[in-house]
């Protein structure tokens, strides 16, 4: 790393600001940073609160403390104190890539007016809105690779210009009329023979009569739930009674309970129909990007009966102190309500083996994912397994009309809470499964014995 030179003859000791230490937040410092000496965590803040033209709110008194420990809790006095130290938003690449731009350019001081318009929006007001299941938070902690975490964003909306910012949401807002609403239902089925080759060809079959599911469609999901490793999961989640679990202890079983899903998820891909059809610079770049969001999709639906039974008990046996629960952030309190709702959703659904290989495959093939070489074979996958989806659940659920927008809307949501699942510290995590796993079982222990034996309610109706 490439430190800032100090030829001074006063020693450390001397300096007011010793020139490893974050200006911000007081952390190890790891270089000059968009001007000034920062940490590798208010570099990535300031870069995307930049870049995503966030606006923060305090709570308190817009002069809340910056430490290490201290600095998830208010973005808006973080985002307040770097302007302040003299980073340079001018400095961003505009692209939204790594590296900065004009290294060269040192600290710079702006007016308290430039800082309140940049603070309240007012510097972006006539640039387009991100997209609503965008990356909307911060994070100081990113995935394995070192873009997965920006690359979580279905799309890069916020390192485009205004004007094609603009253009992409009209299609994304087309998109969903045509999905959702302007769309006749018989319409997709005409469309789905047409979609198992790249070609095209019009007349490959003649619609069919609703006296069943697609052959093609029956067939793709077939495959999809065979590419599934739907046996239990292996890591040993059960404590013995009396035994109190540490938060280290939590942690350790969380981080192997996600390395034995994230195996699954590669395994998965190699079993998938359209493996040998798309590149591995494709299929890398997918997986580094959505990793999160499989995991999230598998353990709240064919993994939900263990994480929120077994492990569910383990975190009853953890104690959080006062000091884990007075620091708890806001972005932890966000991620746990919108898991609480979808776990809720799901649970409502009782969605199949095989509507989540479809949700699964769809949430996969994201052509907008950002790095990818070819979008286009990328969106003719999307569009046929959207449709096969579409098909097989009409199909099964012909009383519940609604039931296949309801399950697509999901993948939007998780997205969200995957996005913004990295900007929750990792000390917090122990709290945070142990709240939505408490929360999430007493929500089902409680519905449980609200019904009346001789009472069935249809999901999704």
């Amino acid at each position: 790393m490439d430190y800032l030179n100090v030829s001074s003859p006063l020693s450390l000791a001397d300096d007011p600001v010793d020139p490893r230490t974050c200006l911000i937040c007081g952390d190890r410092a790891t270089g000059l940073h968009y001007g000034i000496i920062s940490c590798e965590g208010c570099k990535g803040f300031f870069k995307r609160s930049i870049c995503n033209k966030r606006v923060y709110r305090c709570s308190r008194d817009k002069n809340c403390e910056m430490s290490r420990k201290q600095r998830n809790r208010c973005q808006y006095c973080r985002l307040l104190k770097c302007l302040q130290m003299g980073m340079n938003r001018k400095a961003i690449r505009e692209d939204g890539m790594p590296g900065g731009r004009n290294k060269s350019i040192g600290p710079v001081q702006i007016t308290e007016e430039e800082i309140e318009r940049i603070m309240s929006g007012q510097e972006f007001k006539e640039e387009a809105p991100d997209l609503p299941w965008g990356n909307n938070g911060d994070s100081d902690h990113s995935s394995p690779s070192n873009g997965a975490s920006e690359g979580n964003q279905p799309s890069p909306a916020s390192t485009l210009s205004s004007k094609k910012v603009e253009q992409k949401n009209e299609r994304l807002r087309a998109a969903l009329r045509e999905q959702y609403i302007n769309t006749s239902m018989p319409a997709h089925y005409q469309l789905i023979p047409h979609l198992f080759s790249y070609a095209a060809q019009s007349g490959l079959l003649a619609p069919q009569p609703r006296n069943g599911v697609y052959p093609q469609s029956h067939s793709l999901v077939v495959q999809l739930v065979a590419a599934e490793d739907l046996s239990p999961l292996a890591t040993p989640m059960l404590i013995e009674d009396g035994y109190k679990v540490t938060q280290v202890e939590l942690f350790a079983l969380l981080c192997r309970l996600a390395d034995e899903l994230l195996f699954r998820q590669i395994s998965w891909i190699k079993k998938l129909p359209f493996f040998c059809e798309l590149s591995i610079e494709d299929y890398t770049c997918l997986l580094s990007s959505t990793w999160q969001e499989l995991i999230l999709l598998s353990c709240l639906t064919i993994y939900s009966a263990q994480i929120f039974g077994d492990l569910a008990d383990v975190t009853a046996k953890y104690t959080p102190s006062d000091e884990e629960l007075q620091g708890f952030s806001e972005d932890g309190m966000e991620v746990m309500e919108r898991l609480i709702y979808l776990y809720r959703k799901f649970h409502q659904l009782k969605i199949s083996n095989e509507e989540y290989a479809c949700m699964k495959a769809i949430n996969f093939l994201n052509q907008d994912i950002r790095g990818l070489s070819n979008v286009s074979q990328l969106e003719q996958l999307n569009k046929r397994y959207w449709y096969v989806c579409q098909d097989y659940t009409e199909y099964k659920y012909p009383h519940q009309p609604k039931r296949f927008p309801e399950i697509m809307m999901c993948l939007p949501e998780i997205r969200c809470i995957a996005g913004k699942l990295v900007n929750v510290p990792l000390e917090q995590l122990p709290l945070l499964f142990k709240a939505v796993l408490h929360s999430c079982k007493s929500s089902l222990n409680n519905y449980k014995s609200a019904q009346s034996p001789g009472v069935t309610t249809a999901p999704g109706n």
